[in-house]
C-alpha cells in the first residue's frame, strides 16, 4: 500500500472566488438562476454522459447548466467520472485524483477512492501524480454543478489528462470501458475555441460539436485538426479539452444504442461581461442511450392503444361479471397475435397497485394481456382485490417481454434496459426494466430488493453460486 493510502489529503477549491462565488450562499443562488429558466427533458433518465465547458461562470454557467440538467437529479448513480485536461502541464496519459476527496464552497465530495486507486494502479496510461491536480480549473467547476443539481449521494473519479496523443486517448478509454454503464455518469470537461472574433467562433464552434454527434472518432480528430490548418485570425484551439471528448467518443463508437445531442451553444461574446472580439465557445451535449425494445414487438401508437383497452376492458368486465370478455381475432392486428410474454402493471395515484406478468412465449400477446389483466387485479398477494370504482382512478402499464437468457457476469445487466430474473432453491423473483429507473437504484440495490424482497433469498442470495440469473428486456407502455 502506497503512503498516501493511509491518510487522506483532500483537494481544496483552486479557483473558488475567480471562475465562481467562494461563498456558498452567493455560488447557490448563482446556481439556482442558472436552473430555474430550464424544462425538465423527458429523456434525462437515459443520460450517460454530458459534455460541459469550465469557463467562468457568468461566461459559461447557462451552457454547463444546460448539459447538467440533462441528467436525473434522483438517479443514484455509483459513480461520477469528471475528465478534463490540464491547461498548466502537458504529461503523458492522465493523473487520476485518489489520495482524498474534493472540497468546494458547497461541501465535501467523496472521491470513489477503490475505484480511482484500481484504475492508477491497473493502467500505465493512468497514476496518480500530486503536480497536476492541484491548481487545475477544468474538473473543480464542474463539481458545484454536481452538487446543487444532484440530490442523491455521489461519488466522483477525477482524470485529468496530460496527453494529446489519440492513441492513448483510445487506451484509456479501453480502460474505463467497464464503467461506462447505465450506473455510472461521465462529465466530460471542456471549452470550444479560443479567442476568435464572435461570427468565426459560431462557424468553428459547430463544426466540431457537428462532428462529436456523428459518434466518430476519426471525423471528431479531423475537424480538430482542419482548425489549425484554416486562417481564421487569434484562433489557438477548436476545441480546448479535445482529448477529453475524444477518450468519450472511443468508449461510445461501438455503441449502437448511444445518441450525441446538441443541447445549447453560447460563447463568451453573449455574456454583458464579454467582448465580440475575443471570445470563447462552449457547448452543452448530451449522450444518451436509447431504450432497448422487445425484440419483434415494434408495436405503433394504433396497436399499444388497443392493447391497453383490452386489458382495460377486460378487468372492468371480470370484475363486473367473473368472465373474461371474448375478443374477435379476426379484427386484431396481426401484431397483437404474435406470441410473446408479457406484464400488466396497475397504478394508482402513482403508486403500486398491482402487477402480475408471464414469461414464456406460448400464447398470442392479446391473450396473455388479458390473463395477466385479471391477475394483476385480483390475485397480487400483496394487495387487495381492485374494486370496481377504483378503475377511474387506476393507470395500466404493459411490458411486452423478449425470451430470457441467462448471464454468467451482472456487469452484462444495463439499469434501465434489462429486467431481472433472479432463480435458486426453486424461489425466484423478478424485476421489469423500469423498476431500476422509476427507483434509481444502483445495479447492487436493483438484485439485492430482488434476491431479498421478490424471491426471498436474502440480499445477498444472488451471489450464491446456486442462484442463476437471467435478463429479458420490455416494450413498455402506459396509459
Amino acid at each position: 500500500m502506497n503512503s498516501h493510502e493511509n491518510t487522506l489529503i483532500d483537494r481544496k477549491p483552486a479557483v473558488a472566488g475567480q471562475f465562481y462565488p467562494g461563498d456558498s450562499l452567493e455560488l447557490r443562488q448563482m446556481l439556482t438562476n442558472l436552473f430555474a429558466p430550464l424544462p425538465i427533458p423527458e429523456t434525462r433518465a437515459n443520460t450517460v454522459a454530458i459534455i460541459s465547458p469550465h469557463a467562468g461562470y457568468v461566461f459559461s454557467g447557462e451552457v454547463a447548466a444546460a448539459a447538467f440538467n440533462q441528467v436525473d437529479p434522483q438517479k443514484e448513480y455509483k459513480t461520477v467520472f469528471v475528465i478534463g485536461c490540464s491547461h498548466r502541464s502537458a504529461f503523458s496519459g492522465g493523473s487520476v485524483y485518489s489520495i482524498g476527496n474534493f472540497i468546494t464552497p458547497l461541501g465535501t465530495v467523496k472521491v470513489d477512492l477503490e475505484t480511482a486507486r484500481k484504475l492508477a494502479a491497473e493502467n500505465k496510461d493512468l497514476s496518480f501524480n500530486p503536480n497536476y491536480q492541484p491548481n487545475e480549473h477544468s474538473i473543480e467547476v464542474e463539481i458545484p454543478f454536481l452538487q446543487f443539481h444532484m440530490k442523491k449521494d455521489f461519488k466522483i473519479v477525477p482524470i485529468l489528462l496530460g496527453t494529446q496523443d489519440p492513441a492513448i486517448c483510445k487506451r484509456i478509454a479501453k480502460a474505463l470501458k467497464p464503467y461506462f454503464s447505465s450506473e455510472n455518469l461521465f462529465v466530460i470537461s471542456t471549452d470550444f475555441s479560443h479567442y476568435p472574433e464572435y461570427n468565426d467562433a459560431v462557424k468553428v464552434d459547430k463544426v466540431l460539436a457537428d462532428a462529436i454527434i456523428t459518434n466518430k472518432p476519426e471525423l471528431f480528430i479531423m475537424a480538430e485538426e482542419n482548425c489549425g490548418q484554416k486562417s481564421i485570425a487569434n484562433l489557438s484551439t477548436g476545441c480546448c479539452s479535445w482529448p477529453a471528448v475524444l477518450t468519450l467518443m472511443y468508449l461510445t463508437e461501438n455503441e449502437s444504442d448511444v445518441t450525441y445531442q446538441k443541447l445549447l451553444y453560447k460563447n463568451s461574446g453573449d455574456s454583458r461581461y464579454g467582448e465580440k472580439d475575443r471570445v470563447v465557445g462552449y457547448n452543452a451535449i448530451s449522450v444518451s442511450r436509447k431504450p432497448q425494445q422487445a425484440a419483434g414487438f415494434n408495436l405503433t401508437a394504433s396497436e399499444k392503444k388497443e392493447l391497453l383497452a383490452i386489458a382495460r376492458n377486460t378487468i372492468d368486465g371480470y370484475l363486473r361479471d367473473q368472465q373474461v370478455p371474448a375478443i374477435e381475432t379476426d379484427k386484431l392486428p396481426p401484431a397483437l397475435l404474435q406470441k410473446a410474454g408479457a406484464f400488466v402493471t396497475l397504478k394508482k395515484d402513482g403508486e403500486l397497485r398491482g402487477c402480475i406478468g408471464h414469461f414464456e412465449a406460448d400464447k398470442p400477446l392479446y391473450s396473455i394481456v388479458q390473463q395477466m389483466a385479471v391477475a394483476s387485479s385480483t390475485q397480487d398477494y400483496r394487495f387487495s382485490q381492485v374494486m370496481p370504482y377504483e378503475m377511474k382512478i387506476i393507470r395500466l402499464e404493459i411490458s411486452v417481454l423478449t425470451p430470457m437468457h441467462k448471464i454468467n457476469s451482472v456487469k452484462e445487466i444495463q439499469l434501465g434496459r434489462d429486467g431481472i430474473y433472479i432463480s435458486k432453491g426453486g424461489r425466484s423473483g423478478t424485476f421489469l426494466p423500469q423498476v431500476a429507473t422509476d427507483t434509481g437504484w444502483s445495479l447492487e440495490d436493483f438484485l439485492g430488493h430482488c434476491a431479498r424482497d421478490k424471491a426471498g433469498i436474502g440480499w445477498d442470495g444472488w451471489k450464491d453460486k446456486d442462484a442463476e440469473i437471467f435478463i429479458y428486456q420490455a416494450l413498455v407502455f402506459g396509459e
